[in-house]
């Protein structure tokens, strides 16, 4: 049941078996922010938190420290320095409906892996604020931030440890199965969901050991299953890279060394474009040759929602066409390479993860999302789903993404896709649906 007791500033608190958590009220919600879930060294892997008698949960988890992603942050309307970068990043961010729950009515929970690449992001951006989706649907959120790049991704299992981001998320989630009663939450009805790595997190968080019992449901959107397979090779150039990159190196050259581990896209293809990522074989996930076996196991614990928009590679092809874009002799080239490597990156792997998801004995669908701005170049583009599900419009007010938007129309596709995201959340199923300029939903087999 939710807590709502004052304190001296009348802030919400909550007592939980992490210790007394102080939050703070925001409008129709409240926060309980930058709640550390464990602490790892560098290169180690992460150490849940013990309980402490009071928890200070009034400011934002700080980010992992990381490059600048200049592209992006234009696209997205990200504001540089928004949040402190610190590798004592391992916090989690709750925020719940305002007012009282009563104890017979347990909250759905839908905790967010926020996507960037592995390399980018953090759960407590503004891009990435659920208000809207907790007020609305009545769910708890919880923003997840975890360790990135070479701090969290790469590894050869001997001299580091690999998918240390990964086993952070893992800490998360059994924190939440710990403590999310506490805010009213339902710990036996929590949804893991994640947009591009966020995705692919969620995806690999199914089959990793020890999550048996941590969820229930997975939101999948835009999980870039086309760039995933066969990357030992390339992890293992870029760890050789990489060993120059001590533990006892500042933080500020760890970032900076970053993209020089980076391997070269002529000799790794698409691949490259994503290099840091989960490595199969290593803790906690399954050898590659058992992925397929692994996956159709979780099938039957675990309802599946995934998809991705029509134009996913709308995003990547302006990144590399720059000022180009627009030019009308662009177009039909812009068009063959949005389609091919929509279809190449997302499309094929989406299809063949739902079929596989089904024919296991899986329950789930499969999703397409259509919306965006008529005559932007990003319409229906990577990354278009994440205004419709988070932030306020104000947020997203000088986002490329999203130039030249009607309001109106924001608000009201944002309203609905919140509402298929927490009916799913609720019931693990969504009523097949085709609506033109938004989404369509099909029931697996998707054929």
């Amino acid at each position: 049941m939710t807590t709502d007791t004052s304190t001296d500033d009348d802030g919400p608190q909550w007592d939980t078996p992490a210790g007394r958590i102080l939050g703070r009220r925001d409008g129709r919600v409240l926060r309980a922010s930058g709640i550390r879930y464990a602490r790892a060294g560098r290169f180690e892997r992460p150490i849940p938190e013990p309980a402490a008698p009071r928890v200070d949960a009034t400011r934002p988890a700080p980010a992992c420290p990381q490059p600048p992603m200049e592209f992006t942050e234009r696209v997205l309307g990200i504001t540089r320095g928004e949040l402190d970068f610190d590798e004592d990043c391992l916090r989690l961010s709750v925020t719940v409906p305002a007012g009282e729950m009563g104890a017979d009515r347990p909250l759905p929970v839908m905790v967010m892996i926020h996507g960037g690449s592995y390399t980018s992001g953090a759960g407590d951006l503004a891009i990435y604020d659920p208000a809207l989706l907790v007020d609305e649907q009545q769910v708890v959120v919880v923003n997840v931030t975890y360790r990135l790049g070479l701090l969290g991704y790469l590894g050869d299992g001997e001299s580091r440890p690999a998918n240390l981001g990964l086993l952070d998320q893992i800490e998360a989630l059994r924190w939440v199965r710990t403590n999310i009663a506490s805010f009213g939450g339902d710990p036996g009805a929590v949804t893991v969901f994640g947009q591009s790595a966020g995705a692919d997190a969620t995806a690999h968080l199914m089959i990793a050991k020890g999550t048996e019992g941590l969820f229930r449901r997975a939101i999948i959107q835009s999980p870039p299953i086309g760039v995933m397979p066969d990357r030992s090779g390339m992890a293992a150039a870029m760890m050789r890279t990489a060993e120059a990159v001590t533990a006892e190196a500042d933080v500020d050259d760890v970032v900076a060394a970053q993209p020089g581990v980076h391997p070269p896209f002529v000799r790794y293809g698409v691949r490259a474009g994503m290099p840091f990522g989960v490595q199969y074989g290593h803790d906690p996930l399954p050898a590659e040759a058992d992925l397929d076996a692994a996956w159709s196991e979780a099938a039957r614990r675990v309802d599946v929602l995934i998809g991705s928009t029509d134009r996913e590679a709308a995003f990547f092809v302006a990144k590399a066409a720059g000022e180009h874009l627009t030019r009308p002799w662009a177009a039909p080239f812009v068009r063959r390479a949005v389609a091919r490597l929509t279809e190449g990156i997302y499309g094929r792997g989406i299809l063949a993860f739902a079929d596989r998801h089904h024919r296991a004995g899986g329950r789930g669908q499969r999703y397409l999302l259509t919306w965006g701005v008529p005559g932007n170049p990003y319409a229906g583009a990577h990354t278009v789903d994440l205004p419709l599900l988070f932030g306020h419009p104000e947020t997203w007010r000088g986002a490329e993404l999203v130039a030249g938007v009607d309001p109106e129309d924001l608000r009201r596709s944002g309203r609905r896709l919140r509402q298929m995201w927490g009916d799913f959340a609720r019931t693990g199923h969504l009523d097949v649906v085709s609506e033109p300029g938004l989404i369509e939903v099909r029931d697996l087999p998707v054929g």
